[in-house]
């Protein structure tokens, strides 16, 4: 693994989780969860990133997906949070706005240790495929805000496909991300001097 990059493994009653990122990667992805759709939106956060990504999950799907999306965002967030270290040298604030044929979101970051989610997301449908719950995608970001310690304010501009709009947030996330996150020189970009 790089310098810029973290393991963290979850395990409870619930769920057993596995994630990998390296914030300097190509975009290699390697998900699987269970839940095809959500893997699908980790792709798009990974190779949308450029983040070598690997998430295994293997949790209680019998129930549903809920304890297997929040644990992964978990485990996600602390990762994320492992990678960039004290944040020095990063440019800090990332922000996309991505099209997805009529859908288009706008994404915000600040990786100023302060956990915020603003989410002014409304998708048409509330269960996608035959039973993935479109909230848990809200549920998915507030577990990886908490746990990486940034701000985040997720736009929905346009929409009328749900598939589209979740495409779209994900892709505008990566993209946020991989500029908060490029390092661009030296020292913590605060006025504080620390960024947590």
């Amino acid at each position: 693994m790089s310098a810029r990059a973290a393991r963290v493994e979850r395990d409870t009653k619930e769920t057993r989780i596995v994630v990998e990122v390296a914030l300097d990667g190509t975009g290699q992805v390697d998900v699987a969860t269970g839940i095809p759709f959500f893997d699908h939106m980790l792709d798009q956060l990974g190779r949308h990133g450029r983040l070598d990504l690997t998430v295994h999950a293997d949790g209680d799907l019998e129930i549903d997906a809920h304890h297997t999306v929040e644990d992964t965002g978990i485990a996600l967030g602390q990762a994320l949070s492992e990678a960039w270290g004290d944040r020095a040298g990063v440019e800090r604030f990332g922000d996309a706005t991505v099209p997805i044929d009529e859908a288009l979101t706008r994404v915000a970051i600040d990786l100023a240790g302060r956990p915020y989610l603003v989410w002014r997301v409304d998708p048409p449908l509330k269960v996608i495929g035959e039973s993935f719950e479109t909230q848990l995608v809200k549920h998915f970001f507030e577990s990886v805000v908490a746990n990486s310690r940034m701000t985040l304010h997720v736009h929905e501009l346009s929409a009328d496909n749900t598939h589209h709009l979740f495409e779209s947030v994900f892709k505008a996330f990566a993209v946020a991300l991989r500029r908060a996150v490029a390092q661009t020189g030296g020292g913590v970009p605060s006025t504080k001097g620390v960024l947590q």
